[in-house]
């Protein structure tokens, strides 16, 4: 069973808490996030900073990830934009909460190649009360530029 699917925000909180100050924690922590979350792992991004309401999340350019236009393919972007706004939505859920993606929608504004780092900055919820936020993240090239931008439609409520 995964000890992530009844209390997320728990979960995480305590292994950043004991993972991030040690030498390759923060790639142990990342390894962790995607064995809990499967297709998720598929992309190898590594989380950089997480925190109630925050996210930091890279993942590097390569052959695995890219499409036929030498670019990182639209799925692994969105994968990285669920994964980010996931990461900081549940970093800050109540013990007694969790989240599941109910919609995504995602703008491509341009090729995103070389090193990606995408960002989210939200309010989290206070309680384990059912409702439904709308979280955006950004993705960003090595220049800065803004090569997505998306809205992720999370459904929270109590836990099993």
């Amino acid at each position: 069973m995964n000890p992530m699917s009844n209390s997320p925000g728990k979960a995480l909180r305590a292994l950043w808490r004991g993972l991030r100050p040690l030498p390759g924690g923060r790639a142990v922590f990342s390894k962790l996030v995607g064995a809990a979350a499967p297709y998720t792992g598929t992309i190898g991004a590594r989380v950089v900073e997480v925190a109630p309401g925050y996210a930091k999340v890279v993942l590097r350019d390569r052959r695995g990830v890219r499409n036929h236009l030498a670019s990182v393919h639209a799925v692994a972007l969105v994968n990285l934009a669920e994964m980010t706004t996931g990461l900081a939505m549940s970093m800050g859920m109540p013990d007694d909460a969790r989240g599941i993606l109910k919609g995504m929608s995602i703008e491509y504004l341009k090729k995103a190649r070389g090193r990606l780092t995408a960002e989210c900055t939200c309010d989290v919820p206070a309680t384990n009360e059912r409702r439904e936020l709308t979280i955006e993240g950004t993705i960003k090239n090595e220049a800065d530029e803004v090569v997505a931008r998306a809205q992720a439609h999370w459904l929270v409520g109590p836990s099993r």
